[in-house]
C-alpha cells in the first residue's frame, strides 16, 4: 500500500550532515518503493532560486548567529501553514524534539495521524554551544527531550547509545533501534582516483577522517596519535574533510603527512572514502554517524575511538579496530590496522558488513514500520 509521508527535519540538503543526508536518502528510497513523501524542511542559503525540488516544502529560516549550512528553522506563519500539504498524510516522523519537533505534534494532531521522532542526536553533548550554564541548559535538554519522547507514537533511534540516553530520562516506552540508510551502491562504484588531486602522495597508506571539525570530535587526539604512528611509519599520511569551528585552528597547526580538503558536496564522499586504506575517528560521542558506514562501504575499515557508534559497528578484526581515546592507543590501532598482512581482509570485512545499511532495505523497513504505527493508531482510535 502506498502512504503519503510527511516529514519534518530542521536540516535538509544541502546541509552537509548526517542528519541531512540520511533524510534526503529515506525520502529517495520510500520514493522508489512507490511513495508519497513530502519533506518540510528551512529554507537553505545556498538553495538555487527557482531550481525545481519535488516533494520539498521550505520554511521560513534565518542564519543570524548560526553558521551558514545550518540555518535556523523559524515558526511558519498561519498563512505560510496554510499552503503547506500536511494535512492529508498518513504519518509523520520528525527527525528533530525541538521546533521541527513541535510542529509535527501539531500537525499530527490536528490531521489525526500517528507521529515517529527520530533521536539522532545526543543532544546534551552539544550544550557548550548554548548561551547559558552548561549544567542547566543539560537539565533542560533531558527534560524537553524526554517529555518529548514519552509524547509521540513511536521513537527511533540509529543505535543502542541513543537508547540508553533516553532510558536514562525516563522515557519506557516503544523505543526502535533504527539506523541510518547509505546509498552502498555509490560506494561500490565509487573509482579510486589520483590521490594528487587531494594533495596525498600516490602510494602511501592513507587514513581519512570525514565529519564536522568541532571541539567534541576530539580532533586534536587524532593528530597527536598520527603523528605517533608516523614515527613507525613515516610514510602514512591523513586526509581531513569536512568544515567545522576548528578548521581553521588545526589546519593551522597541521603536523607532517595531514592534509585538510575542507568541505565536499555529499556527490564526492565516495570519492574521498575511496581513497582511504582506514578511517579514522578519536570522537567519544558519536552514536551511529554515516560517515562510519560509508566508510564501511567503501571498503575502508574503521579505526575508532571506544564511544557507542564504534561498539554498534566494529567487529574486532573484522571491519576495524576499537581503541581507547589517546593518542597511544589509536596510534597503534592505525599501525595495526594497516598492516599488509591484515588490510585486504579487513577492507573486504568492512564491504560486508555495510550491507544492512543500504538504503533501499532500510526504505523498505522503514514503510513497514509507519504502516504498524498507521494500524496501532487506527485501532486506538475506534
Amino acid at each position: 500500500m502506498a502512504l503519503r509521508i510527511g516529514l519534518v527535519s530542521t536540516t535538509y540538503l544541502p546541509s552537509r550532515n548526517g542528519v541531512a543526508t540520511s533524510t534526503a536518502l529515506l525520502a529517495r528510497g520510500l520514493r522508489d518503493a512507490g511513495h508519497d513523501v513530502r519533506v518540510f524542511a528551512p529554507a537553505h542559503p545556498a538553495q538555487v532560486a527557482g531550481a525545481p525540488e519535488p516533494g520539498v516544502y521550505r520554511l521560513p529560516s534565518t542564519t543570524w548567529g548560526t553558521p551558514p549550512d545550518y540555518p535556523l528553522m523559524l515558526v511558519p506563519s498561519v498563512a505560510i501553514e496554510a499552503k503547506l500539504p500536511w494535512r492529508d498524510v498518513d504519518v509523520l516522523h520528525t527527525m528533530h524534539p525541538f521546533l521541527a519537533g513541535q510542529l509535527a505534534v501539531r500537525w499530527a494532531y490536528r490531521a489525526r495521524v500517528p507521529l515517529a521522532f527520530t533521536a539522532h542526536t545526543q543532544y546534551e553533548e552539544y550544550t557548550h554551544y548554548a548561551r547559558m550554564p552548561r549544567r542547566m541548559s543539560r537539565a533542560l535538554v533531558r527534560a524537553h527531550v524526554g517529555a518529548f519522547a514519552r509524547r509521540v507514537d513511536e521513537v527511533l533511534v540509529p543505535g543502542r547509545a541513543m537508547e540508553d540516553m533516553l532510558r536514562s530520562y525516563g522515557v519506557d516506552g516503544r523505543i526502535t533501534r533504527f539506523p541510518n540508510p547509505v546509498d552502498l551502491q555509490a560506494f561500490r562504484q565509487a573509482l579510486r582516483v589520483d590521490r594528487a588531486a587531494w594533495g596525498v602522495p600516490a602510494g602511501v597508506p592513507l587514513a581519512v577522517y570525514l565529519g564536522r571539525l568541532a571541539p567534541e570530535k576530539n580532533l586534536e587526539v587524532l593528530l597527536d596519535a598520527v603523528t605517533r604512528a608516523r614515527r613507525t611509519q613515516p610514510d602514512l599520511h591523513l586526509l581531513v574533510v569536512g568544515d567545522g569551528p576548528s578548521r581553521r585552528d588545526l589546519a593551522a597547526n597541521a603536523p607532517d603527512g595531514v592534509h585538510f580538503a575542507g568541505p565536499v558536496p555529499y556527490a564526492r564522499v565516495p570519492e574521498a572514502l575511496s581513497l582511504a586504506d582506514a578511517f579514522v575517528t578519536a570522537s567519544t560521542s558519536e552514536v551511529l554517524p554515516m560517515s562510519m558506514i560509508e566508510a564501511l562501504a567503501a571498503g575502508a575499515p574503521l579505526v575508532a575511538a571506544r564511544s557507542p557508534a564504534a561498539l554498534d559497528l566494529i567487529q574486532e578484526g573484522v571491519n576495524g579496530t576499537v581503541r581507547e581515546a589517546t593518542p597511544a592507543a589509536l596510534a597503534e590501532g592505525l599501525l595495526h590496522t594497516l598492516h599488509p598482512d591484515r588490510l585486504p581482509a579487513l577492507r573486504d570485512g568492512a564491504r560486508a558488513s555495510a550491507a544492512p545499511y543500504d538504503v533501499h532495505t532500510r526504505a523498505r523497513a522503514l514503510a513497514d514500520l509507519y504502516a504498524g504505527m498507521i494500524e496501532r493508531y487506527r485501532a486506538r482510535r475506534r
